[in-house]
Formats: structure tokens, sequence, C-alpha cells
């Protein structure tokens, strides 16, 4: 039976699906015992990019623009949507997203480029829309960090999403953005069973302690919220109401929610990480989610794919709306943050005229 490595959630490195070869495993018929192997080590690579700033126009995102100062993510989430863009850089979408990292050296030097610009008009940047910024790595490379400061110093709005408790360090740059009203933060939380959690997502914060980060951000003034995504169908949708209350107790002040969905190769992941894991609900929880997403694990249209659809996902919408109105949530919108403050930096190397 395959077995999880220690602090990673991928068994295996399913094939790149733009590369030209592939590979698949031969029984050769020789009886040889196979020996335990040990986890993957973490391995940054350090690419400048040529651009920072991503754009989007999906209906259903509330910010166009985004920055991801890493590519890969080290927390390991088997869920994560992210998985398949790692096959752009040449990797795979299972342990290699895992281990296997990118980082942006310029990126805090190409966003004061980029703000530089005369065309350039302010709009909410997102943190953490496709890895999360806060993620181990961080702690040494400090990028995220980085970017928060030009953000401070060009009176930039801005919002964050992430599930480490690294946030905290930075809590010197978020809380002058909060008084400025510049900054939004949503934090994702997953479940309240610590072994689910560090199954499910290895090598992120505990519940309890990104239940402490809420609190700490609240208190320092800081709008935050709690995102609790994905909901799992049988596997962690029980805590969604307790996981709610606590938010709300710790400080948050919105909520919201996203239905699991399994893009491209996050679905064979998926599939093994539950056989592995809990092989006893593995067919009621797939089963679950194909009637959530018309038969399928996934749903890539706009509106469908962040909530599903079907009986299942219709009683997660109407639990979650109960409790929202219950504890009293409201939603953060984006028009609460000001643009009147933004302060063009000077252009790279020009010269002043006088």
């Amino acid at each position: 039976m395959t077995q999880l490595l220690k602090g990673r959630a991928a068994t295996d490195n399913p094939h790149n699906r733009y590369s030209q070869h592939q590979r698949e495993d031969y029984d050769d018929g020789w009886d040889i015992e196979e020996t335990a192997q040990p986890a993957p080590a973490t391995r940054v690579e350090f690419w400048p990019a040529k651009s920072i700033i991503s754009r989007n126009q999906s209906p259903d995102i509330p910010f166009s623009q985004s920055i991801n100062p890493y590519q890969g993510c080290e927390h390991g989430c088997i869920y994560c949507y992210a998985r398949p863009s790692h096959a752009y850089w040449g990797y795979s979408p299972g342990l290699d997203f895992e281990t296997r990292l990118i980082a942006k050296p310029n990126a805090a030097a190409l966003l004061r480029e980029e703000l530089a610009k005369p065309a350039y008009r302010p709009s909410v940047i997102c943190l953490g829309s496709n890895t999360d910024p806060y993620q181990p790595i961080e702690r040494q490379q400090q990028l995220t960090r980085s970017i928060l400061q030009v953000m401070l110093e060009t009176r930039h709005p801005l919002t964050i999403i992430s599930k480490n408790a690294l946030i905290e360090r930075d809590l010197d740059l978020l809380q002058p953005l909060a008084e400025k009203k510049l900054v939004q933060v949503l934090i994702s939380l997953t479940s309240l069973d610590n072994t689910l959690s560090r199954r499910l997502e290895p090598r992120a914060s505990s519940p309890g302690r990104r239940l402490q980060a809420i609190r700490k951000l609240s208190d320092a003034g800081i709008p935050v919220g709690v995102l609790t995504a994905p909901l799992i169908p049988a596997l962690n949708d029980q805590y969604l109401e307790q996981m709610l209350t606590l938010a709300h107790e710790h400080g948050a002040i919105s909520a919201s929610y996203v239905l699991l969905r399994l893009p491209q190769e996050v679905a064979g992941l998926f599939e093994q990480w539950l056989q592995t894991c809990y092989p006893e609900r593995a067919e009621h929880v797939l089963s679950l989610v194909r009637q959530s997403r018309q038969g399928q694990l996934n749903q890539s249209g706009f509106g469908q794919r962040m909530r599903g659809e079907g009986e299942f996902a219709r009683m997660i919408a109407q639990r979650f709306r109960l409790a929202y109105q219950r504890l009293g949530f409201r939603q953060m919108r984006m028009d609460e943050l000001d643009f009147s403050q933004f302060c063009r930096p000077p252009a790279s190397g020009q010269l002043t005229l006088f």
C-alpha cells in the first residue's frame, strides 16, 4: 500500500503533460524488496521574473491583479488548484510542486517599476492567489515582506490570502497599512482536526495557530476574515459551523467558502491521497464531489466552479448562510480600501530636470 512521505501530501510525481517524454513503472520480473525512500528535501531555484503583476478578468474573483512571489508551495496541500500550473515551469504537479520551488528574487524591484509607469492605475493587488506568500521558505527569502514594503511606500491597496501564522512577523508593516485603509487579510481554515490537517496540508500552520493569527491580526486593527476552503464532502464539511464560530470568536469579521474542485492532475493526486489516508471513505467523498460537479470532479465554468451544483452543494450553501447570519459576519469589500493615497514611485533611473 502507498505510504505518505513525512511532511508531504503527494506520493509521487505524475508526468508533466507538456513533456515530450513520459515514464511509467514496469515490472521486469525481478522480485527485489523495496526499501522505504526518504522524503525529498525542498529545493529552491531563483528565477528572475520578467513581469510580476498577473491580471485576470474572472467574474467570480473580486480582484483583477495578483502577485505570486513563489511558484510551487511547500505547504503541500493535496487539493491545491494551483498544482497544474507547475507543469508550465517544466515540473510535475505532484511532489515537484511541494519540493521544487521557484522564487522570484526581483519581485519587489519589478513591482516598483510597474507602479512607476505613467499609465498604471491603482487596483487591488492580491498576494496569495495561486501559492501562499507565507509558505515556509518566506522565512528566509522575505520576498513577501519586500513587496509589502513597496506597498506601504506607495500607499497601494492590497489583500492577502494565507494559511500560515508566519504572517504575524509582518505586523509592523500590516498595521500601518491597515491604519491607512490599505489592506485586508483572509486566513484559510480547512479543519479543526490536527491529524486531518497534517495529512491534508502537511507544512501549513495547524488550525489552532491559524486561529491565533486571526486574533493577533484583529487585535492589531487589521481587517481579517476567514476562508473555509476547500470544503471537502464527508471529510471536513462537518467542521463548517464550528470553524466559522471559532474564527468569529477570534476576531474575523467576514467569511466565505469554496467547495472542493479537482482540476487536471489534482484529481488523480487527490484520489490517490484519499485511498492512502481514508480508504473507507474514498468512494463516498468522490461520489459527493461528482454529484456537485455534474458527474465530474471539476467544473471550470465561472459561477459553478466555486460553489458547485446539486443537492449537496445547496445544503452546504444553506448551512454556511445560516451560520454566517447567526454570527453576524459581513463581507469585506474591495471598495472599502482607499485608492486616493497612491503615490507613484519615481521611474527607475530617471534623471530629474533640475
